[in-house]
């Protein structure tokens, strides 16, 4: 599977095991399955914007930073 996003997967990925969550209650969070959740970490897919920003919001992070183009949080 080609990694579209790998830096935004692998962030998220970071975020979500810091708040101690499981990738089942991120897709319910987003509601969305488990599978495209799961597809997001990976880096495997494009994540629509509005999905993003919701990210962003609930890890308290700016847009940068979670898709890879800041280290700042």
């Amino acid at each position: 599977m080609k990694k579209i996003m790998p830096e935004f997967g692998q962030r998220l990925r970071e975020l979500r095991k810091e708040k101690n969550l499981k990738q089942t209650e991120m897709a319910d969070f987003l509601g969305k399955s488990e599978a495209n959740y799961q597809k997001m970490e990976y880096g495997s897919i494009n994540v629509p914007a509005l999905t993003l920003i919701k990210l962003a919001d609930f890890f308290a992070v700016s847009l940068d930073y979670l898709v890879g183009r800041s280290d700042l949080r």
